[in-house]
């Protein structure tokens, strides 16, 4: 049954998945009802590399037409745990520069790969160590920090996320939400980690996958609860952003991608869920 009672989500999306041009990222994103985008990389290079010109002449193209940045989607984290602490912060330095220029309020972290050998939890306190240091960064900064639940990192499941934002009790460090990411770690995302998660979900990123291969699909077609937790935040008060990450063409070097055909297919499928449930995207 479709719900009568409507609330409005800012409607986002990874650019660099429809194309390594932010001129073409925009223009898509655009003529999918998106006034936001997130950012991870532009013309091939990763946010944390670019040069203080490319960052200006992107901060003036994003203001040139009319589109705000919703997250800088930062690698920060996504390297192994035995790097030094100090690794990760400078990098993040670099992120929180970007984000102070595009005027971005989220930046997206990871929390540590670790060796095949390595035991998972012989690594909580290294993680824990890392994750402290980085939210002091953006508690200086004013910038809130967004745990991605990628699988292969320590976070990968929800009661290592909860670990992670519950230690560190940081105002600064919040939850990104992804389905597909729990369902390729063989978690039910809705009945195994939204109660849990709920009271630090602070964004939502917009993918689904199957369990059966760990296949990634457009929203609302594979095992993420996609519906079940579009509605359920909807009931909460959720008023948020919904970021489009498709990954439905596979990977290239900066993360996953689409292409704009891909990238249409699967804001067209979010579309009919936040429909269904109520909940209309601008």
């Amino acid at each position: 049954m479709v719900s009568t009672t409507q609330v409005t989500w800012q409607l986002s999306g990874f650019g660099d998945e429809i194309d390594d041009d932010p001129a073409v990222q925009i223009a898509v994103l655009q003529a999918l009802g998106a006034n936001h985008i997130e950012v991870r990389s532009a013309w091939g290079t990763n946010i944390v590399d670019l040069s203080d010109e490319q960052l200006q002449a992107l901060a003036a193209l994003l203001a040139d037409k009319g589109m705000k940045v919703s997250a800088i989607a930062s690698p920060i984290g996504k390297v192994d745990v035995s790097l030094p602490v100090e690794h990760e912060v400078e990098r993040l330095r670099r992120a929180v520069n970007a984000a102070k220029v595009l005027d971005a309020k989220y930046i997206r972290i990871f929390s540590f790969y670790y060796g095949e050998s390595v035991q998972v939890d012989s690594i909580r306190d290294d993680v824990i160590e890392r994750m402290r240091a980085l939210a002091g960064v953006a508690e200086e900064a004013g910038v809130i920090l967004l745990h991605e639940n990628e699988k292969d990192i320590f976070g990968d499941v929800p009661d290592r996320v909860l670990d992670i934002i519950e230690t560190v009790d940081s105002p600064a460090l919040k939850v990104a939400w992804d389905a597909a990411n729990f369902v390729q770690v063989g978690v039910k995302p809705f009945d195994e980690g939204y109660a849990k998660l709920r009271p630090h979900l602070e964004y939502l990123q917009v993918k689904d996958a199957l369990f059966a291969n760990g296949h990634v699909v457009p929203a609302g077609e594979g095992d993420g609860d996609v519906l079940r937790t579009v509605e359920a935040l909807k009931a909460d008060g959720y008023e948020g952003f919904a970021s489009l990450e498709p990954h439905l063409a596979g990977a290239h070097g900066l993360g996953g991608f689409s292409g704009p055909t891909a990238f249409g297919i699967a804001a067209r499928a979010f579309a009919k869920v936040t429909a269904e449930a109520g909940v209309q995207t601008a």
